[in-house]
């Protein structure tokens, strides 16, 4: 299985469950879910993983940098 597959799978398997959060099994960082995302109401403009939407919020130049949505 591929990170990103094993990715996408924790974070499934973390909304499924109303979880706001999961760990990243290579980095060990927290990640916010998209359950998260969408109680808080708004993109932040940090870039988030599995932000809900469209990084909105996320600077033109960052935009490039932010990690495709998995």
């Amino acid at each position: 299985m591929s990170y990103e597959e094993e990715i996408q799978l924790l974070h499934e398997k973390a909304c499924a469950e109303g979880k706001n959060d999961y760990r990243d099994p290579k980095t060990g960082y927290v990640v916010f879910t998209k359950v998260y995302h969408l109680a808080r109401g708004f993109c932040c403009g940090s870039g988030c993983r599995h932000c809900p939407y469209e990084h909105v919020n996320v600077g033109k130049n960052s935009r490039k940098s932010v990690s495709r949505k998995l």
